[in-house]
């Protein structure tokens, strides 16, 4: 046994501001404990000790405790959608002045990819996505944008022949063009501001780490910082469970109209 979870949770919220009881604590403590244990580390106390003393500790246990997974193009059905239906309808309602928010972009696949995207219908200087995350390391490599191969995997051939410089067998770094579309920011979906008037919003396969009352208080954000006929876009293991009630309408599965 590492001691008392409820005490670590605690001491985690004082020193990196992140609340562990807004996530499904199974998998969370699951996750936390095969940490700790994988670095020969006795207690909860001492592990606490170790992170305010050692940043790479630190930085390996924000990145850990973030569930960082994304690549390009992610459920590729979903994009097409969003290309031959959602894209048109934004620009026949916002115009081209569109206001895009990919939420928890973890190392950039996702809002790079809207960019490309949107490239097939306005000219890149018009081409804005404000993409946030609570992990800064994440952050910080979706800025150098830099990926490998297999991130690619689903993404459109005629995006990695304009967008990508090959830097060797299996890796591929993002061109300056499509990263000026795209502005980065630190954001924790459960305490701080969101941005308002968006067009869009991208919030996938985050929500489902969340407890119920926690995705109440995101989706009640969103909702929010949406404008009136702006669409969500969930995850492929998402729904949004009393969309009505929240004032949202299905536009098609995974994408929801706010009315």
């Amino acid at each position: 046994m590492l001691g008392d979870y409820e005490a670590f949770k605690d001491e985690i919220y004082q020193l990196t501001s992140i609340d562990l009881n807004s996530y499904k604590e199974r998998q969370m403590k699951r996750r936390i404990d095969s940490l700790i244990m994988k670095h020969g580390i006795s207690s909860y106390k001492d592990y606490v000790k170790l992170l305010k003393t050692n940043k790479e500790y630190y930085d390996e246990f924000i990145n850990h405790i973030t569930i960082n997974v994304s690549e390009f193009y992610r459920n590729p059905d979903q994009w097409k959608i969003l290309e031959n239906e959602v894209i048109p309808y934004l620009l026949n309602i916002f115009g081209d002045r569109l206001k895009i928010w990919s939420a928890a972009c973890s190392t950039g696949d996702e809002p790079y990819s809207l960019a490309m995207l949107l490239s097939k219908f306005l000219p890149l200087s018009k081409i804005r996505i404000y993409a946030t995350d609570i992990d800064k390391l994440v952050l910080e490599k979706a800025r150098i944008g830099i990926y490998n191969k297999k991130s690619l995997k689903d993404l459109p051939r005629e995006f990695i022949d304009r967008y990508f410089i090959k830097q060797d067998e299996n890796t591929y770094k993002i061109t300056d063009e499509i990263k000026s579309c795209v502005t980065f920011k630190h954001h924790d979906l459960l305490k701080d501001p969101y941005p308002s008037d968006c067009s869009m919003i991208v919030c996938r396969n985050v929500l489902i780490y969340f407890t119920d009352e926690a995705k109440n208080r995101v989706y009640d954000g969103i909702v929010k910082s949406l404008s009136k006929n702006g669409v969500l876009f969930v995850g492929s293991t998402e729904q949004v469970l009393h969309a009505a009630k929240l004032g949202f309408i299905s536009m098609r599965s995974f994408f929801y109209i706010k009315q």
